[in-house]
């Protein structure tokens, strides 16, 4: 879900830094926002977050690997989907919404008020052109001066769902799952979707209510294809008596031109009109959340094809489109990048004692951060990016004391 940050982005290339640096920023923004929310024996958690770490990464390496952290994604044009920010130090609250790619957030945007905006479909980056008055993009100054084609919303600025709030807020005491919506792409507060969330809800797409609203025909394939929810009722009509054939509709059959049958042949029946002739009803009002592959059950006839693209919903007929999609292309991608780990390769060309001496070093480091959060906890402190930051710094003295020759215990 989409945080704001202060932390000063790091200088690489690298990609596992990437996620670490990441990884960290979203430990210290929840756990400030936690540390706030609990009395002190509470604030343990953040050794629950320690323990929490690899979930997180991998959370974080789904997002970050599908897109590009050295190259800004200009050139791809409008990109199918993209991890998104914005920046508030360039273009805040009253000024006009603008859209920067990974790439750009860290190479063009080192140590602003950034947004994360987790990510979006058909977006291209906006970084450098005019909503920018100060700053040009370092990586592709060549652009043009507004992406036309670009959708926004307030979540540039900073705020979510139909209450207008930040996430987090550190005025809202409700602790609450944000989930998006796969058409607006705003992201919701679980109470506040006029609905009951169900279980498994990562595995399932969410439509809120405002959308379905604006899109009614979508009212008819969630009473077929949703998932029941607590505040749902299915009503079934009383279908009408079937009309015997008669002898005249029988001769009009086989005296019907050939060309109509064959055309009939040819397009594929209406799946929407044949699920309204059902007549079963689903009361309109709600979030409404859908099962796995429910997209594929979507009408895909020439009429429901262009109900859908001048609803600006094609999408939904693709189900590459989906966030899952998304994060299991960027998983596959960081495990193939994971296989020909330079560092890993590097490893395998060291002896082994050189091998320990990098696996204690590693484990040394891992033992002093655990530490040095248990600390805070300890103390009930809130861990601040400049506290995380400070220790890397420490870190990286100790290095280059370690490679002058110089004698130090951990």
């Amino acid at each position: 879900m989409a945080v704001t940050s202060s932390i000063t982005h790091i200088r690489t290339s690298d990609y596992s830094l990437l996620v670490l640096h990441r990884l960290v920023h979203s430990h210290t923004e929840q756990s400030d926002l936690r540390s706030r929310r609990m009395c002190e024996e509470q604030t343990v958690s953040l050794v629950d977050v320690l323990e929490e770490d690899e979930e997180l990464e991998e959370e974080a390496s789904a997002v970050l690997a599908g897109s590009d952290s050295d190259h800004c994604s200009y050139p791809q044009g409008y990109v199918k989907r993209q991890a998104l920010y914005a920046c508030n130090t360039c273009t805040p609250k009253g000024s006009e919404a603008a859209g920067i790619c990974l790439a750009c957030s860290y190479k063009c945007h080192e140590g602003h008020d950034l947004f994360e905006l987790y990510t979006k479909r058909n977006f291209r980056c906006d970084c450098g052109n005019r909503k920018f008055s100060e700053l040009l993009c370092k990586l592709h100054p060549d652009k043009d001066e507004v992406n036309s084609l670009n959708k926004y919303s307030q979540n540039f600025f900073g705020v979510y769902c139909t209450c207008g709030r930040p996430y987090p807020d550190p005025e809202d005491q409700v602790e609450d799952e944000m989930i998006q919506c796969v058409v607006c792409e705003d992201w919701l507060h679980g109470r506040h979707l006029g609905c009951v969330v169900p279980d498994c809800v990562e595995l399932q797409e969410m439509i809120c209510e405002s959308c379905m609203k604006t899109h009614s025909f979508l009212w008819t394939y969630a009473a077929h294809l949703a998932v029941p929810g607590g505040a749902v009722e299915v009503k079934k009509e009383t279908a009408e008596e079937p009309t015997v054939p008669t002898k005249e509709d029988e001769v009009d059959d086989a005296i019907e031109p050939s060309c109509k049958r064959s055309r009939e042949e040819v397009e594929p029946r209406c799946r929407l009109k044949e699920l309204q002739a059902i007549g079963q009803k689903r009361v309109q009002s709600g979030a409404v959340f859908w099962p796995s592959a429910w997209r594929s059950k979507l009408c895909s006839c020439s009429i429901c094809q262009v109900r859908l693209l001048e609803a600006g919903l094609s999408f939904l007929l693709d189900e590459s489109d989906t966030v899952l999609a998304y994060e299991n292309k960027g998983k596959n991608s960081e495990q193939r990048r994971q296989e020909h780990d330079p560092l890993m390769s590097a490893l395998d060309n060291l002896n082994r004692v050189q091998q320990l001496e990098i696996i204690h070093g590693y484990n040394d480091m891992k033992t002093e951060l655990k530490d040095f959060l248990q600390r805070f906890a300890a103390e009930g402190k809130v861990v601040t990016s400049d506290d995380i930051r400070q220790f890397f710094e420490q870190q990286s003295r100790k290095r280059r004391r370690v490679d002058a020759g110089a004698f130090y215990c951990t």
